[in-house]
């Protein structure tokens, strides 16, 4: 069980134990994972981790705000080459 919790600021104390080679986290069922696998990220001395679903999330929010009109607009493209075909 966790020793700590700050539901202000929706964190808590857990465990972290060796599983194999590797170190574990125990994730309280209040913050359970759907599926079997995370994305692990390092920030500064902060571990973050994301469920896969939630990383796309971001990329179709970020996709949304994208401005059509002006995409490629200031791009200097060169004009294409004339070349023989076979």
């Amino acid at each position: 069980n966790c020793k700590y919790e700050n539901k202000k600021e929706n964190k808590m104390i857990t465990k972290v134990f060796k599983s194999g080679n590797s170190q574990a986290v125990r994730i309280p069922k209040k913050y359970r994972i759907k599926g079997n696998k995370v994305i692990i990220k390092k920030e500064k001395n902060k571990l973050i981790i994301i469920p896969p679903e939630e990383q796309l999330d971001e990329l179709f929010k970020m996709l949304e705000n994208l401005d059509e009109k002006d995409f490629l607009e200031d791009r200097n493209q060169p004009p294409i080459d004339d070349r023989e075909f076979f």
